[in-house]
């Protein structure tokens, strides 16, 4: 199958709707996905059948077209407290869905009476991606406030937009699992060696505006990488994000059949910067004009989440393995958080848990997925 991949501005955004009867229950479950499709499965049949219709749900979608952006759009009309899910960066909306059913959190959020809905440098998705999913998903519910889940790259672009006090009237609070927000403290070798060494900045020069993992460019890079700075990349998940204690073999397998995606390489050229600069601010051109062009100002303005408001319910959880939410960048990403009302921020760390533990372990519902949704009800009843 030949994959076509859009540009940044022309990114496609997918809906997908999911129904599974339940004839023991004789109750509906609604599952609904937004999520960037310029990746590609390596198979014609794509997310629905494979991970949605072979589990007895029922795939149908609409589209919309607004702007640039193009929605593949479905609505039941009836009211559930909804979810929007947002994966991390080098991954897109299948990583909700690679689980069974009771272990994948866009399943359990249905399975417990919520419509959930998932959906790239990250300054345009925090500032016109983001807000155009939020907004067409609160407009589906009525104009009711939505929960929202981000891992990796989603707690960014969620941080940042707080910070800046949008979304605030759309988002009633917000899960961020394994935040993101500084990355000057990261100990994954390979992610560290990949900003220090200028990697992407080098594959951008050299004409490859698109990141792809699996390219033969890329590839080449890492390998070179991994040989000289003697890093064991045998195993890629590990290398890039610690050691997670609670994958299983059949997980890691389907997650290696479609992940990593492409990214722009702007974006990894973005994360590069953060990490050589201990910073969260706007993406440096490193050109004085195209600076002041941009912004204004010969350096990229920073996002200060001191602003974010302290009244917004946050959930917050990190694991002691994570190699890219380093419990150090963590720790002071949260002193940025010290006056946040105490009843509106609640904390969990998993002391055995690396990055992907959080969308990927066995064990992810009991431990993160069920406070998460006590968290949301919480909010609901509030």
């Amino acid at each position: 199958m030949t994959c076509s991949i859009m540009s940044l501005l022309l990114v496609v955004l997918v809906l997908f709707f999911f129904q599974h009867i339940l004839e023991q229950h004789q109750s509906r479950i609604s599952l609904r996905s937004v999520m960037k499709s310029y990746h590609c499965l390596q198979s014609d049949e794509g997310i629905c059948k494979m991970l949605v219709e072979s589990r007895g749900y029922v795939c149908q979608e609409h589209t919309l077209t607004k702007n640039s952006h193009r929605l593949k759009v479905h609505t039941t009309g009836e009211y559930r407290p909804s979810v929007l899910l947002q994966h991390g960066v080098l991954m897109d909306g299948v990583t909700w869905l690679l689980n069974p059913p009771d272990q994948s959190l866009a399943f359990i959020l249905a399975d417990s009476g919520f419509d959930a809905y998932w959906d790239w440098s990250w300054d345009e998705l925090m500032a016109y991606d983001l807000p155009a999913i939020v907004q067409y998903v609160y407009n589906q519910t009525g104009d009711r406030k939505v929960h929202y889940v981000g891992h990796s790259q989603g707690t960014l672009i969620a941080l940042t937009a707080f910070s800046q006090q949008k979304l605030l009237n759309m988002v009633k609070s917000a899960v961020l699992l394994c935040p993101i927000a500084y990355l000057s403290r990261m100990t994954s070798p390979l992610a560290k060696k990949v900003a220090e060494n200028f990697v992407t900045e080098f594959l951008y020069w050299s004409g490859l505006h698109e990141f792809v993992p699996r390219g033969e460019a890329v590839m080449n890079l890492l390998k070179d990488i991994c040989k000289k700075q003697g890093i064991d990349c045998t195993d890629f998940l590990t290398s890039f994000t610690g050691v997670n204690c609670c994958l299983s073999t059949s997980t890691v397998t389907t997650f290696l059949q479609h992940e990593p995606q492409p990214t722009a390489t702007k974006n990894m050229i973005h994360f590069s910067q953060m990490a050589r600069d201990g910073t969260i601010a706007r993406y440096d051109y490193l050109d004085l004009n195209k600076n002041m062009k941009q912004y204004g100002h010969a350096k990229p303005p920073g996002y200060d989440l001191t602003n974010i408001p302290n009244n917004l319910p946050l959930y917050i959880a990190h694991g002691g393995r994570d190699e890219l939410a380093d419990v150090d960048d963590v720790k002071f990403m949260l002193e940025n958080l010290k006056n946040h009302d105490k009843d509106k921020l609640f904390l969990q760390f998993i002391e055995d848990y690396a990055h992907a533990d959080f969308v990927l372990a066995m064990n992810a519902k009991k431990i993160v997925y069920d406070p998460l949704i006590d968290f949301f009800r919480k909010q609901d009843e509030s």
